[in-house]
């Protein structure tokens, strides 16, 4: 070490560092007495270097304490441990220095190399512990999380099977005693009872998909074209609501998919734009494929009363609209569509002002590669 102390201690402060992240960035099975043992050779055959070979300590000196920090990094000790390898380390490489600086053949300064690598090893040892207690409080954090996540799946779950047997049950009595029923008040009365029943059964079946979205079981795949998809929808609703449904662009595409599961996403957007528009307001499906390996998106477009901006945030909320008066929905809806768009490795987004209507977009991965992917297609009215 014929260099300056202060320069070969800023060299070696830098080395330690480097090593220190890359080893402590990686895992992989190992034997900790192998580990050990391997060690207490390499450093001994380091520190008779240093002993025989005067005015060459400089590489075995670093080596020594380099592996004791690689070592480290695999195998953290407790602290009384690691003091006392700590401490014979200090020793036998300073004895090592010594020797050198009483041959005459370094200077004294030399031998403050020791105590700076040590202050470094400490350093990297305490902040090897804390991100040990900071790795451990998020695992348990984790877990903990993930246990209520389960609790709270399995109690929705749970819920909405016990609840969905008595509405269907009262539900189909009430409409029995609408049959017999002659008042008229009578009658409003049980038709009153009969659409919260419908209610009702509507959200157990909406929480209870939703509570299953996250199951591995949940998705049954199958290949759907979408563009025939969605002219089905727009059949289907038509009748429903007296409102200006247009097809918009509509590229030909297929998907990896559950149909059943989309399709209930898909109703669930319409029910969402009748809901917040009025007769003879568009209502317009879309289909576009986009570019090779870019999402398939659906949008849904209305020119209802829009959302609020400081509610946009809030839709896919359970329980949440974007009324600021009463709505007669379950408040389940746009929640089931993320559930079925995540579930499916996409996802839904929404624009919206107020006034001027809202457009949703539920994507979906782009369909495998095969066939000319390029966007096609124009728009049409239905």
């Amino acid at each position: 070490m014929s260099s300056p102390g202060g320069g070969s201690g800023t060299r070696s402060l830098a080395r330690v560092r480097h090593a220190t992240a890359q080893i402590l960035a990686l895992r992989w099975p190992y034997s900790p007495l192998a580990l050990n043992t391997s060690w207490a050779v390499f450093s001994a055959l380091n520190l008779i270097a240093i002993f025989w070979f005067a005015n060459w300590e400089t590489i075995p000196f670093h080596f020594i304490w380099i592996s004791l920090t690689v070592l480290y990094g695999f195998q953290p000790w407790r602290a009384a441990p690691t003091m006392w390898v700590l401490g014979a380390v200090m020793l036998t490489t300073a004895a090592g220095i010594g020797l050198d600086v009483w041959r005459g053949s370094e200077p004294p300064a030399e031998l403050t190399e020791v105590p700076l690598m040590a202050a470094v090893f400490v350093a990297m040892a305490w902040h090897a512990h804390r991100r040990q207690a900071a790795d451990r409080a998020t695992r348990s954090l984790s877990e903990e999380n993930g246990r209520l996540l389960a609790t709270q799946q399995r109690f929705l779950q749970d819920a909405a099977h016990q609840l969905r047997t008595p509405i269907t049950i009262a539900l189909g009595h009430a409409e029995l005693l609408a049959g017999d029923l002659t008042g008229q008040q009578q009658d409003q009365d049980i038709q009153v009872v009969i659409g919260e029943l419908s209610r009702l059964r509507r959200i157990a079946e909406r929480l209870l998909l939703i509570a299953a979205a996250g199951d591995p079981g949940f998705l049954h795949a199958e290949v759907v074209a979408l563009d025939r998809l969605i002219m089905e929808l727009i059949r289907r609703w038509r009748p429903t609501a007296d409102r200006s449904w247009q097809l918009g662009r509509l590229d030909p595409v297929t998907v990896r998919a559950d149909r059943e599961r989309l399709g209930l996403a898909l109703d669930a957007l319409l029910e969402n734009a009748v809901r917040h528009t009025v007769t003879g307001n568009v209502i317009q499906l879309s289909v576009i494929r986009g570019w090779p390996g870019m999402p398939v998106r659906i949008i849904v477009a209305d020119g209802g009363s829009g959302i609020p901006e400081d509610r946009l945030h809030l839709i896919f909320d359970r329980f949440r609209t974007g009324d600021d008066h009463e709505s007669r929905g379950t408040g389940l809806g746009l929640p089931l569509v993320r559930a079925v768009a995540r579930a499916h490795g996409g996802d839904v987004t929404v624009r919206s002002k107020p006034g001027s209507g809202s457009e949703f977009e539920l994507t979906l991965p782009a369909p495998p590669s095969g066939r000319p992917e390029l966007p096609a297609g124009s728009g049409a009215t239905a």
